[in-house]
């Protein structure tokens, strides 16, 4: 498996005490340079801060980044319960509390694939002043009347009833890291993927047993519940957004119901919405000079 210090990065804790009660977050960082843009990075349901090494590593000259293992994903102990889980907002407190712990006097970039994308839309709702600008790839954006309809429903979204079904039903055990990665090599949804970031996911998605097989760190109930869990008013947060967004949307199979800026809840000018040709939901890790442009961009520019 890859070492994560060829890349600048190393492991990191952090001690937060968020809605859901006090958590050890777990990250990797290439630590603080004075005067450098920070990015907290935020994975997507069920993977982990070590997959997107591949795709961040390069960033580690020019920016300061902290990719986080959200709760039940990683290194980062689930700590409460997948029954009755409704909505995202434990991962946006998580979030807040973070900032909270570590960059209370400083404006960070947040970035986010997928489920990250809207934990990250949700949190600079809550601290606007807090945030500098958001890159949200692919992030999970249900259509309006589908995010009224979860709402209404408890956080169930029939848009995701297939995901919360794979999920539930996942292989959790493997006898080993590289039974796992040789598994999952032959799936279709990993065949975009550099052979070094399916190393990095497998790496650190998995814990030891003690028998010496593996499990998966991010439990299939939790996946599933996740998949679940739209009961959050993402709508209303985006109309309180203050700082620019840049959505970055899959050609395939988008999550992403917002195709154009001007139908974000925002004035125009403030967001823009761009469709990677070519991509699918993992364009983060299929394209990562997209990423790797789109933060040193906005690092640049605030915009």
């Amino acid at each position: 498996m890859s070492d994560t210090s060829t890349t600048g990065f190393a492991p990191v804790s952090i001690d937060v005490e968020g809605g859901a009660g006090k958590l050890r977050i777990a990250g990797l960082s290439n630590g603080g340079a004075r005067g450098r843009p920070t990015v907290i990075w935020l994975h997507a349901n069920g993977f982990n801060a070590r997959t997107y090494l591949h795709t961040l590593g390069p960033l580690a000259e020019e920016l300061n980044v902290l990719a986080i293992d959200q709760r039940g994903h990683g290194a980062t102990p689930q700590n409460t319960s997948a029954h009755g889980k409704s909505d995202a907002l434990d991962m946006r407190d998580d979030l807040l509390a973070l900032l909270d712990a570590v960059y209370r006097d400083q404006r960070v970039i947040l970035a986010g694939h997928s489920m990250g994308g809207c934990v990250g839309l949700l949190a600079a709702a809550e601290v606007p002043h807090r945030v500098r600008a958001l890159a949200l790839f692919d992030p999970v954006i249900l259509s309006r009347a589908a995010a009224r309809g979860a709402m209404q429903a408890q956080g169930a979204a029939i848009s995701e009833n297939t995901l919360v079904a794979k999920a539930r039903n996942r292989r959790a055990r493997f006898a080993s890291r590289q039974e796992a990665f040789d598994v999952y090599r032959q799936r279709s949804i990993f065949r975009g993927w550099p052979q070094e970031a399916l190393r990095d996911y497998v790496e650190a998605g998995f814990r030891d047993r003690p028998d010496g097989s593996v499990e998966l760190a991010c439990a299939p109930e939790w996946e599933a519940a996740n998949f679940a869990a739209h009961g959050h008013d993402i709508w209303a947060a985006m109309s309180r957004i203050e700082a620019p967004v840049r959505i970055y949307r899959a050609e395939e199979g988008s999550t992403c119901a917002i195709s154009q800026a001007s139908e974000f809840p925002r004035p125009p000018g403030q967001v823009v919405v761009r469709t990677v040709p070519g991509s699918t939901h993992f364009l983060p890790i299929e394209a990562p000079q997209v990423v790797r442009s789109a933060l040193l961009e906005i690092a640049a520019t605030g915009a």
